[in-house]
């Protein structure tokens, strides 16, 4: 469980490393929210909570906020925002 961005070694939690791990290891697919969470949590989402988003911004925040694309309406994918 190594995250390694431009030669430096970032910390993830447990949490944000699978949901990394997730997304990277399926390019270009988009996750819905609660997808993310029934994939990484192993558990399903019963009602709406930025559980998910906190996470996103956490990784954001550590790797770089182009690591993540938000696909608006529909979840996350991996990589910058296309136009």
């Amino acid at each position: 469980h190594l995250v390694v961005v431009y030669g430096e070694e970032i910390k993830l939690t447990p949490i944000e490393f699978d949901i990394l791990y997730l997304l990277a290891s399926n390019p270009g697919r988009v996750f819905s929210t609660d997808e993310i969470f029934e994939k990484v949590w192993n558990e399903k989402m019963y009602e709406a909570n930025n559980t998910v988003m906190v996470h996103i911004r956490n990784i954001r925040q550590k790797v770089g906020s182009g690591a993540i694309c938000t696909v608006w309406g529909k979840g996350y994918r991996m990589g910058p925002s296309k136009p």
